[in-house]
């Protein structure tokens, strides 16, 4: 008999042969622990057939029930998968190959990721694929383009309220240019990601449009109300996002009706409880991975179900969702990776990596070690950092997070107040103030400059926005002139860079930081832009300062240099392998974190001074150590003297 899928209408619910036929085909029966083994590729199949057979009993399981036995969802939801794959281009198809032959492709310690706006980078999709030598050169191999598809001018949210999933922005380029780009990264060895907005729509989107005119079909695809009862019942438990810009979570329309928008009024929450939803939003997720793109960003998927008295946020719901996507994928395209955004503390991110047997996103944001990372250069302390590593390393090496120290967002204080109360006595309302006093130039002795963001004076909390190279001083020092403080400025932005660099995972750089590119106070000038302060980092790059990155005399070539430096040399280190045994020591100063990598016999040991006094470190290790960015030889680890705000890469000798 042959393994050939049979066609949709006859596909049984129990694929494996030794599996027991239900009399029921619509009888979804919950899938038995399996082995993680593909079973033997039949010549007979395609390789769509293959991994729909591997995937179909738990899908239609997962489906059925959160569908509620719904076969004719399921049915199109199968369809549109086989469609998909049918309309993946043959590069493609060679390139999924390729990588479900080395399911480990995306955990080597050669990646570096930039994220960039295309119209400040380089005006146009096309303009960024001509920039493409420049990016090489900076050694990046993941290229994440930030919003570019279709969007109301003025409402977009910076290009998180989508009108058209299937269409760029027109000032940025068409479709085409989009996957020519793509095209043109894959020859380089460039992988591409691209956001991908789940929670909501614009109210510009096509079936916002029917849903305002009273279509039928369409007001089921959000959440629309005729009056407040209900929505008054969502707000007593779903927290606010934004209570000050744009507080609430419902929006009442010109014509009365009401209608659910978490994030702002123009973004309407999508009905995930409807499988219209779900099937229609997958397809448009799949289109664009059919563009090319390697990695999709799921954007505040925490969100995206919502139920009547919980906070909507983080529900069994998502973690479904998110493995049906993930099952999707690996069926249509396997080659693309699926990146989540949760921005929230540990406990409530890691939930979102699956588990082995059954996988959700293949990476994960690092905020809260970038959250920490700040708190730790404002206070000079290193012992929440310490924490923050020792919970990391306690965690599965399979669970891949991407390090960053600045994005397109701000930095929200979301740190562990808890632990900071029962051991220094700080409370969370005078640290956050102090934090951001701190970063925005307030505070006596501070050098940093940034600006708030979201300030909420009743409750005492802000968020902060600026570059990377501004928070670290290096703005204060150019514009004082000081020399001094531009060399201490630069060793702080280096060792920032270093430290993510350190880390397990893939670093992420923010475009204009490989040459400390400095606050961009135009934007208030703009009105379309003035009331948003993350506009202060999201300015144009700077083409002719980047320029400025051969000329050893520049402050642009010792950043540039010196962040090139640190990536070539974690690309050839196997300490840095994302499976690398990793840990936090006691560093003999409290300034001081000490980070431990071994990967076999090779031990390298990360120091870094967040003060800005000299200090030494002092580890209970003899022998000899060599340190990688400067060469310098140490007989001994016992007493390591540090400049302020610096850092230290020690391998040890390996003849010991």
């Amino acid at each position: 008999m042959s393994d050939k899928i049979p066609p949709l209408e006859l596909l049984p619910v129990q694929r494996p042969a030794a599996a027991k036929q239900p009399a029921d085909r619509f009888r979804v029966e919950k899938p038995r622990r399996r082995l993680a083994v593909p079973r033997p590729a039949n010549p007979w199949e395609s390789p769509f057939e293959r991994r729909l057979a591997w995937h179909y009993n738990e899908l239609k399981w997962l489906y059925s029930e959160l569908y509620h036995n719904d076969a004719a969802a399921f049915h199109y939801f199968i369809q549109m998968l086989r469609r998909c794959w049918e309309g993946r281009k043959a590069p493609l198809r060679a390139q999924d190959a390729r990588r479900e032959a080395d399911p480990s492709w995306y955990r080597r310690r050669d990646l570096l990721g930039m994220m960039l706006y295309v119209n400040a980078f380089a005006g146009t999709l096309k303009g960024v694929e001509e920039k493409l030598p420049y990016l090489q050169e900076c050694g990046v191999n993941y290229l994440h383009l930030m919003p570019l598809l279709e969007s109301p001018k003025g409402r977009s949210d910076g290009g998180y309220a989508v009108s058209d999933f299937r269409k760029v922005q027109p000032q940025l380029g068409i479709m085409d240019d989009l996957e020519s780009l793509a095209d043109a990264c894959r020859k380089q060895g460039i992988c591409v990601c691209l956001d991908f907005v789940m929670n909501h729509t614009s109210e510009d989107h096509e079936w916002a449009r029917r849903a305002r005119a009273g279509e039928p079909g369409y007001r089921e695809r959000y959440f629309f109300y005729d009056s407040w009862d209900i929505p008054r019942q969502f707000e007593e438990t779903v927290p606010q996002v934004f209570p000050t810009t744009a507080p609430g979570s419902f929006t009442q329309l010109e014509n009365g009706q009401i209608v659910m928008t978490n994030f702002y009024p123009y973004q309407w929450d999508l009905n995930y409880a409807n499988p219209l939803v779900f099937n229609d939003m997958t397809e448009n997720l799949l289109f664009l991975a059919n563009r090319g793109l390697d990695v999709i960003r799921l954007d505040a998927i925490p969100y995206i179900w919502k139920e009547l008295d919980t906070p909507c946020r983080n529900l069994s719901q998502v973690h479904t969702l998110a493995r049906i996507l993930r099952m999707a994928c690996e069926i249509v395209c396997p080659s693309v990776l699926l990146l989540g955004e949760v921005v929230m503390e540990p406990v409530k991110v890691t939930p979102y990596f699956g588990t082995a047997e059954k996988p959700e996103c293949h990476m994960l944001y690092n905020v809260t070690t970038m959250a920490t990372t700040w708190h730790t250069l404002a206070t000079g302390d290193a012992a929440l950092l310490k924490r923050q590593v020792e919970i990391l390393s306690g965690l599965p090496r399979d669970f891949l997070f991407l390090n960053y120290l600045r994005c397109h967002d701000d930095i929200g204080w979301g740190l562990d107040y808890s632990w900071l109360g029962e051991h220094f006595g700080s409370n969370e309302t005078v640290h956050k103030k102090y934090l951001n006093d701190w970063f925005t130039g307030r505070w006596p002795g501070s050098d940093s400059r940034g600006e708030l963001y979201n300030n909420d004076p009743r409750l005492g909390d802000a968020r902060l926005c600026g570059t990377t190279a501004s928070l670290c001083g290096v703005e204060t020092a150019v514009y004082e002139q000081d020399q001094g403080k531009l060399d201490q400025a630069i060793a702080c932005d280096l060792t920032l860079h270093a430290w993510m660099l350190s880390q397990s995972g893939i670093p992420v750089i923010y475009s204009g930081d490989e040459v400390g590119q400095l606050n961009d106070y135009s934007y208030h000038q703009d009105p379309e832009r003035q009331d948003d302060s993350r506009y202060i980092h999201r300015g144009n790059f700077q083409w002719e300062l980047a320029a400025l990155r051969t000329d050893p005399a520049t402050r642009q070539s010792r950043q540039f240099q010196g962040l090139r430096r640190l990536v070539a040399l974690r690309a050839q280190e196997p300490c840095f392998d994302s499976d690398a045994d990793f840990w936090a020591e006691e560093s003999g100063s409290p300034h001081v974190l000490a980070l431990c990598r071994r990967k076999g016999e090779r031990e390298l040991v990360c120091l870094f001074n967040f003060s800005r006094e000299f200090v030494t470190a002092s580890l209970p290790r003899e022998g000899g150590y060599t340190e990688l960015m400067y060469g310098s030889h140490y007989d001994s680890i016992r007493a390591v003297p540090l400049y302020p705000c610096s850092f230290a890469w020690l391998l040890r000798d390996t003849k010991q």
